[in-house]
């Protein structure tokens, strides 16, 4: 069987000195003591905290309740995974086009490069020979000048 006992409080048990009008809050000045020089000795004598970002950041996770906590850890775990995934595949497209480039729109833009220097020899030419054929009748071009 379980026996309770009541522990009293040491705060409790020595209760303050009474006043002389027997009130327990007395307005002492001796209580008071100077502000300025508390906040200025408080600056020099306070330790300096080596706390970094991520520590002040996993100390507040105690003031999200554990519903948000785990709704915000689904939500940024589907926004990595999606992000990873669109990653991947945005890599094997590109690979994909590369090579299809490579494989198929370099042999294409050589053979339309020679087929259009096959075309610009093809009307030289055809200069040429309507410049020799305006030689070779050049008394026909005299002959009518004269009559």
């Amino acid at each position: 069987m379980v026996r309770l006992e009541e522990l009293e409080d040491e705060h409790f048990v020595n209760k303050p000195e009474g006043t002389v009008d027997g009130a327990l809050l007395a307005d002492d000045d001796e209580d008071y003591t100077d502000t300025d020089s508390e906040i200025s000795d408080d600056d020099a004598e306070s330790p300096q905290l080596d706390e970094s970002l991520l520590d002040r950041l996993s100390a507040l996770r105690d003031i999200i309740p554990p519903k948000a906590r785990a709704r915000i850890s689904s939500a940024s775990s589907s926004l990595y995974s999606a992000t990873s995934t669109t990653v991947n595949y945005g890599g094997k497209s590109l690979w994909v086009l590369a090579t299809s480039i490579l494989l198929l729109g370099i042999p294409y833009a050589l053979a339309l490069g020679e087929e259009q220097q096959y075309m610009e020899e093809e009307r030289q030419r055809g200069m040429m020979e309507q410049g020799a054929q305006g030689m070779m009748q050049p008394g026909q071009g005299e002959a009518k000048s004269a009559l």
